[in-house]
């Protein structure tokens, strides 16, 4: 079955940097676009950044353009967020996620705590 887990959370200083992982298992990973989405308490689950399944074209949020990079390993059936800069506001649980024959599959989520 599909699996997606995600890694890397925890606590960081503002300013500083986090890289977050997604283990994929049970499809064809390299032939679906994958996308990370974070949801902070009490707000709604937001797109940040989605990458196509070639890993040739990305698209981010605002408000994490120029911060944050999403990447993806065809080989090793993972995908990367990488962050830097990193403010309060960015604290949140962060998923990853991909669309197969029209459902959704989500991970179960890493926190990302942003705070001095």
């Amino acid at each position: 079955q599909v699996q997606l887990v995600e890694s890397g959370g925890g606590l960081v200083q503002p300013g500083g940097s986090l890289g977050l992982s997604c283990a994929a298992s049970g499809f064809t990973f390299r032939i679906y676009d994958m996308y990370w989405y974070r949801q902070a308490p009490g707000k709604e689950r937001e797109l940040v950044a989605s990458i196509a399944y070639t890993g040739s074209r990305s698209n981010y949020a605002d408000a994490v353009k120029g911060r944050f990079t999403i990447s993806r390993d065809n080989v090793k059936n993972m995908l990367y967020l990488q962050m830097n800069t990193l403010k309060p506001e960015d604290t949140a649980v962060y998923y990853c996620k991909t669309i197969i024959r029209l459902t959704n599959y989500w991970g179960q989520g890493t926190q990302v705590t942003v705070s001095s």
